[in-house]
This record gives C-alpha cells, structure tokens and sequence, in this order.
C-alpha cells in the first residue's frame, strides 16, 4: 500500500471516529451528526419537514450499518466504510448508480488477451509487481456520472481515452454522451447499458468518437447529433474483445501490464459506504455496474487491482477503489473487455 493511500485510509477513520461512536448514539447525537452531514456534502433538506425526518432516519440505519462493516474488518488494509455522499440513500436508492443491462456476451470475439500474451512464457516471468496507468499521465481525471446511469458508457470512453494517448502521445477527453446518445438498443442512456455491446457497437458502426468539449456531458440522455463537427476524432480498433477470466485472473494482470486499462462489469452493490482500502468480502451479487481497471499492486499482503469509479473523486479514494485479486471479487473478473484505437 502506498504511502498516500495510507495516509487517506488514516485520514479517513478519524472523519469516521467523528462521526460514528462506540458508546451508543442517542437522538441528539444523530440530529447533530445529521446536521454536520448536511453542511459537508451540501444538502437540500430543510429541518422540520417530512423529507428531513425521513433522511434523518435513513442516515441513522446507514450508521448502524457501517458500525457492523467495521466490526468485521481483518486487517489494516482491508475496506474502510463511512460516511460520504450516499448515506441518505437508502440501498434501493442507491441502485440508480448501478445500471448495467446484463447480456450473455462473454467470449464473441475471441480472447485478446491470450492471443497477445500467452504465446511467450517469458512475459508471465516479467510481470511487474506494480502497474499503475496514471503515473503514466494517460489517464483522465476521475467522473462524475451524476444521475445518469452510463456507467457503461464512462467506462468503455475512459479506456479509449488511455489507449489513444498510448497510441498518440496525446491524452485528450471524447464525448461520453456521445455514447450515451447514440449507442444502439438494448443500450438505453442514462437508464443503462451494457459495455460488451458498447464496444461491438463502436466497432460496428465505425463511429467516429468526438471530443467531450464538442459534445458536452449533459446528465440526460438526448437525441443523438450526427453532424457535430469536431477538431479530432476517434474510433476503436477491429482486435476488441469482451471474455470472462474466472480463474484466469492472471490474464488480466498481463494485460493491465503489458497493454493498458480494461472494461470490468461488476458488482457494486456494496459500494455504498466505501472509503478506501482493499475490498475483500461482501461484493458478490450480480453484476450492476461499470469500472475501469488501470493498475494492479502485488507488493503487499494481500494483491489488488486499482479501479476507476465514475462516483466523483469524493468517493473512496479520490474517485478509485482497491478490489482484492484472484477471488472474482465483485464479478470483476467475469465481463471483461479491452479496445484498441486506430
């Protein structure tokens, strides 16, 4: 673990302390609690109404519940879970930042990964007990999906993003909504999708993928724009592939290293009190959300890939997770995709 990450995980736990005791809460101790929580993450609710009661209630069961995620904690580096920008949701409400529309599409286009990689003995020896694609400075700053549920979406662009600098040398932004617009059915916007389909459809079609700043994210799904005129375009590569790694977890670490980030569907149902640390446990539902992996590390006690949310840097660390290697935590070794540009 390194020190940064150390350093927010100590950071973190202390934001928790304040906020979570271990002698009980009593009700002043919640509205308190409750008021400090409106003014951090900027809240609407005003005081007195229905809808406070109902938040007040809401963060009060979302307490208790982080209280018994860290009873359950096996070691420093394992997940950290507090209160951050979803603990007035409740569980149900919180699925809105989980739309993935899930397909048996695993393994249509064959396995790049093992087509690239498998071929050479020596690789799997190399491999690098460390692999982060930002220290590479070919990875865009951290999302924010909102309310729009194209997690799908940000994910497969984010990826494009890193494999065009790779290419190029340049790291530019392309247009999420362009995505989100104009990928084709059962893609549905904001209401879902899933990132297989999305890169078929990339492919397929032959779209030409246009700068974010000529296509603006909006938060809504809209009509797609077929004539925006932009400086710069992209599109991927024949060689895409979508494949399932169950068991095969290893692949994933060849490819992150010796070719760049990949496309996860998985599932983050657990996610909601998440602020850092390495998840191991309780993150093993059906898959209902899309990440982007950029690195993986090794070097500790317990090895884990470095995911890229699309939550905002508030959330976990700065915007990322830490998800435990070689045990399919999350399903995150189960849809799998990687892209090239040209």
């Amino acid at each position: 673990m390194s020190l940064l990450t150390a350093l927010h995980l100590v950071i973190s736990y202390t934001l928790l302390m304040y906020v979570i005791s271990n002698d009980g809460m009593q009700s002043n101790d919640i509205l308190h609690r409750f008021s400090d929580y409106i003014r951090r993450f900027n809240k609407s609710y005003e005081y007195g109404t229905m809808e406070y009661k109902k938040r007040e209630s809401i963060f009060e069961q979302t307490i208790r519940r982080i209280e018994w995620l860290n009873k359950h904690r096996n070691s420093s580096q394992a997940a950290l879970y507090g209160i951050n920008q979803f603990s007035d949701l409740t569980p149900e409400e919180f699925k809105k930042y989980t739309h993935l529309v899930k397909f048996n599409n695993t393994g249509k286009k064959g396995n790049l990964l093992q087509s690239k990689l498998l071929g050479d003995p020596k690789i799997l020896k190399s491999l690098p007990k460390r692999v982060d694609w930002r220290e590479k400075k070919v990875v865009t700053p951290v999302n924010n999906q909102e309310n729009c549920g194209a997690c799908w979406a940000f994910s497969s662009i984010e990826t494009i993003e890193t494999m065009y600098a790779l290419k190029t040398g340049v790291l530019e932004k392309w247009s999420v909504q362009q995505v989100v617009d104009c990928a084709a059915a059962p893609n549905r916007g904001c209401g879902g999708g899933d990132t297989c389909l999305t890169v078929e459809w990339l492919y397929e079609s032959g779209v030409k993928i246009v700068l974010a700043e000529d296509y603006p994210f909006t938060g809504v799904t809209g009509a797609c724009k077929q004539d925006v005129i932009s400086s710069k375009t992209t599109s991927i590569a024949k060689n895409f592939t979508c494949d399932s790694f169950v068991g095969e977890e290893y692949l994933m670490l060849l490819h992150l290293a010796h070719h760049g980030p990949l496309i996860a569907a998985v599932d983050a149902t657990g996610w909601q009190d998440y602020l850092g640390g390495i998840i191991q446990y309780n993150c093993d539902s059906e898959r209902n959300h899309a990440v982007q992996i950029v690195g993986y590390d090794l070097t500790g006690e317990i090895p884990y890939y470095i995911v890229r949310n699309s939550w905002g840097s508030e959330f976990g660390n700065d915007g990322y997770l830490n998800i435990i290697i070689g045990k399919n935590m999350c399903r995150i070794a189960e849809e799998v995709s990687a892209v090239d540009v040209i």
